[in-house]
């Protein structure tokens, strides 16, 4: 048994019912986050801008206080102030990544299309007997608790948040075990694909559920119908946006649904997992596939799997994005030429027939273990004897 005893921190989400008085004051309180991140985010623009001054988190918290004292503003001290100080916070992370180069300069939080959320730390809730009242509150809230907390486990933060769906959610973050899994020695590749969205090298074909084409027509229904609503922020043009936000929630929920029971049952099932580098931002530059490979969510599964074999003490190994596991005889080696993607089987000079997405996989598979031995990360790029680059066409047919 392996006995994975790492302590991670892990999030549990649960929907809740807000009484009126909370509803009111949460919105109150996603309004003022909102305000308080992009009056700081002017004011940290404008001091490097002008002055060539870098204004830190400890100058922002001052502001916020004098902020307070002004007329104009006297309503942020209704609210209850961490959340406040943890958007603050939030905007330090954001000018820390954008000096590392991990993300664009932060920009502002639109009333409309800014994710309406606000976090609270240990001061600003209470958490007793399972119930958790946030300040300002007097009574809990209403939380349906589809599964229990970790067994002793205090939230360490709270993260209430509103979907554009009009749903409520809370986040609790807390110190959990993950559940430890029997140790295996099998090994799986994996080749990520748009009619099956997952082909393994043992030859299993996963097939793309693929939702969101399966809600177009009632997609494109509740689009046409926001799209006749005279614009500004009438009632009846909420409504309608409301009912395209559920048609997409009902899209991503079904889809997260179904990428988490496959990828805990490839981390349950096996010891070490080869993928490929995949770049989807790149590939979806291409309009006549980005609704197909959106759809098909890789990022997303890819996601999921580094943290759970990172929980589980599974291995994960990402081979380069540019190695020809199409083109390559999973039996003899052999490197072919151009293959068009309408070929879905070919035959090697060596005379084995292939599938091609199961040959891919079994390459995959091949080379993943093969630059673990070697202690390598990602292989590097190969080039084909023509001189050009031996990649994969890894681009899907177009969707219809």
């Amino acid at each position: 048994m392996s006995m994975t005893t790492k302590q991670v921190k892990r999030a549990f989400k649960y929907r809740f019912c807000p009484t009126d008085a909370q509803a009111a004051e949460l919105s109150r309180t996603f309004g003022c986050v909102r305000k308080v991140y992009n009056l700081a985010l002017a004011a940290r623009s404008e001091a490097w801008t002008l002055r060539q001054e870098r204004v830190n988190y400890n100058a922002t918290s001052a502001m916020l206080t004098s902020w307070k004292k002004t007329d104009e503003l006297a309503y942020l001290s209704e609210v209850s102030s961490v959340p406040l100080q943890q958007t603050l916070r939030h905007l330090q992370g954001a000018f820390g990544n954008f000096w590392q180069k991990r993300a664009k300069y932060p920009a502002f939080k639109s009333r409309k299309k800014s994710r309406k959320s606000a976090e609270y730390t240990t001061s600003g809730f209470r958490y007793r007997d399972g119930k958790l009242t946030l300040a300002k509150m007097s009574e809990p809230l209403d939380i349906v608790w589809s599964r229990p907390l970790p067994e002793g486990a205090t939230p360490s933060t709270v993260t209430v948040s509103q979907d554009p769906a009009g749903r409520w959610f809370v986040s609790m973050l807390c110190d959990d075990i993950p559940a430890t899994m029997p140790q295996t020695t099998n090994t799986v590749g994996i080749d990520a694909g748009i009619t099956s969205l997952v082909t393994l090298s043992t030859g299993e074909k996963v097939t793309n559920p693929r939702f969101e084409r399966k809600d177009r027509a009632r997609l494109a229904k509740a689009q046409r119908v926001l799209a006749k609503k005279a614009r500004g922020d009438g009632a009846n043009r909420a409504k309608a946006r409301r009912k395209v936000a559920k048609v997409h929630a009902r899209i991503t929920d079904r889809r997260r649904d179904h990428l988490h029971k496959l990828t805990t049952r490839l981390v349950r099932e096996n010891q070490t997992i080869v993928i490929e580098d995949l770049t989807v931002r790149n590939m979806v530059k291409n309009h006549f596939l980005a609704r197909a490979i959106s759809d098909a969510a890789w990022s997303t599964m890819r996601g999921m799997l580094e943290y759970k074999c990172a929980w589980h003490g599974r291995d994960l190994v990402a081979i380069d994005r540019w190695f020809p596991s199409s083109r390559l005889c999973s039996a003899c080696g052999t490197l072919q030429g151009k293959m068009p993607l309408n070929i879905r089987m070919w035959t090697c000079r060596c005379g084995v027939t292939h599938d091609r997405d199961v040959n891919a996989a079994k390459n995959v598979l091949a080379e993943g273990l093969s630059v673990t031995v070697c202690g390598a990360g990602v292989r590097p790029q190969r080039s084909s004897p023509g001189g050009q680059s031996a990649t994969k066409q890894k681009t899907p047919r177009r969707e219809p």
